[in-house]
């Protein structure tokens, strides 16, 4: 019959997934929550191993469920007084935090300073401070050590504290962030009588928490897992910071893994909860300082 509209194919237009569209769509949750779970495995196997007593957490037989449970790992390496595990933990939260503060305070004006002011010698400038990315850190250990010596700073918290607070990854990560944001707005500001510092302050930097909040949390970490620097420069054992007290305390306690492994989930549970808290500022600052080269 002519006018008749032809007939649909079988799941097509109903605005329900095909069987094949689900079929694809299950595997793919599949393999993800696969790949997950290998991720995963250790750091929970951390976790259970840290509830163990000292005979199951030292069997050759894998247990994933304690039995029973116990928190006598927990109450042994809070309690030591060889090991003053609250204290290192104490000092690495003063010294990543200002460690994070630091960074954020030197490298956003210079940041801005290189995406929006225009003088002579920027770009020459901006690749000078890319280039030394490219310089290992281990080679800086030396000079370091010596201008933290000349300041009377060894065995104290500034010697983890300031050293690298300056570097060039902030300076790189916020300048590609300051890029992406629309000139028109900084423009509108200006003419509206903002000098450069009040455009900064109250429309550039309000714009920019994504990529702050992504910048702390990354120089937070970096300086919360530095391990080589605090031996060099920590010598007391109160002064120590929890990565390097935390060696300190495997050399004397190498057969209890019980104590290990209950101190490694007392050095991991800030920083997961720190990204959990800032997961979607990082994910935001992340996608957008790449916007732009």
């Amino acid at each position: 019959m002519t006018g008749t509209a032809p007939a649909r194919r079988a799941g097509s237009g109903t605005g329900r997934p095909s069987a094949a569209r689900r079929t694809r769509s299950s595997l793919r949750h599949l393999f993800l929550a696969v790949v997950a779970a290998l991720y995963l495995s250790p750091l929970l196997y951390m976790v259970v191993t840290s509830f163990k007593s000292r005979q199951d957490a030292g069997s050759s037989t894998p247990q994933w469920v304690p039995h029973p449970g116990s928190l006598d790992a927990y109450r042994e390496i809070l309690t030591s007084s060889d090991s003053p595990v609250l204290r290192w933990f104490l000092n690495s939260m003063i010294s990543a935090s200002g460690h994070a503060l630091l960074v954020l305070t030197t490298a956003t004006p210079a940041a801005y300073a290189l995406a929006r002011l225009e003088f002579r010698g920027r770009k020459a400038l901006f690749g000078l401070i890319v280039a030394t990315l490219f310089v290992p850190p281990v080679i800086l250990l030396v000079p370091n050590f010596l201008v933290v010596n000349d300041l009377a700073w060894v065995d104290s918290l500034p010697a983890v504290i300031v050293p690298g607070a300056a570097g060039a990854f902030g300076v790189f990560f916020l300048r590609q962030f300051f890029l992406s944001l629309p000139a028109e707005l900084e423009e509108a500001a200006q003419l509206d009588g903002c000098n450069r510092w009040q455009i900064f302050a109250r429309v550039v930097l309000p714009l920019a928490k994504p990529a702050l909040t992504t910048l702390a949390v990354l120089a937070f970490l970096a300086n919360w897992n530095d391990f080589l620097w605090p031996l060099y420069v920590l010598l007391s054992p109160d002064s120590l910071t929890l990565p390097a007290g935390l060696a300190t305390f495997q050399g004397a306690n190498n057969v209890r893994y019980d104590l290990l492994m209950a101190g490694a989930v007392i050095a991991s549970l800030p920083v997961m909860l720190l990204y959990l808290v800032a997961q979607r500022w990082v994910i935001a600052g992340v996608s957008r300082s790449g916007l732009k080269g």
